[in-house]
């Protein structure tokens, strides 16, 4: 008994991006990250813009780095890529290192607090069915490139007069 199972011809592009250090706490970053989990990349942008949550600004950055790395990541490729077709595939907080601060407390005493700080990672990737659509392309424009290649081979022959014999070798005079 076997299975069909189909391998994306070309690898999707993906790319990502972290900002580090950020000033607010990665529990209320994970609230906005939430929301934008899975979505395609366009309306995430959307959703992002009108989130009335302070991490909302630092995570739109975080994305549209990420969608910046991927275009240049297929440019280097050599590949076309459709920004449209990008979704959110990876996106998540991660606590940062803790600011240790003191406050003035009754009687020359102290009380310690900790400012958080959050690592925000946002990655984007190319759908599977847009990968192969690309891949697709790019082959039928290599084909379509050949045939134009044979085609003005064969008018310069024409031109030429049809086929030249092949040169012959001079003999070795002993």
């Amino acid at each position: 008994m076997s299975t069909n199972v189909t391998v994306p011809s070309a690898p999707a592009i993906e790319a990502q991006a972290l900002l580090r250090h950020v000033r607010m706490s990665p529990q209320k970053a994970r609230l906005v990250v939430d929301l934008i989990r899975g979505q395609r990349a366009e309306n995430a942008l959307q959703i992002l813009r009108y989130t009335k949550k302070r991490a909302a600004r630092d995570i739109e950055k975080v994305l549209r780095s990420a969608i910046a790395n991927a275009e240049r990541k297929a440019e280097d490729a050599g590949a076309s890529l459709d920004v449209d077709e990008l979704y959110v595939s990876r996106c998540f907080v991660n606590e940062g290192s803790r600011w240790k601060r003191l406050r003035p407390a009754p009687m020359g005493r102290a009380f310690r607090y900790q400012r958080r700080t959050a690592h925000i990672v946002v990655a984007v990737a190319e759908h599977h069915r847009a990968a192969a659509e690309r891949t697709a392309a790019a082959q039928a424009a290599a084909a379509s490139e050949k045939g134009v290649r044979g085609a003005v081979k064969k008018a310069r022959k024409a031109l030429v007069g049809g086929k030249q014999p092949p040169a012959r070798k001079p003999k070795k005079q002993e």
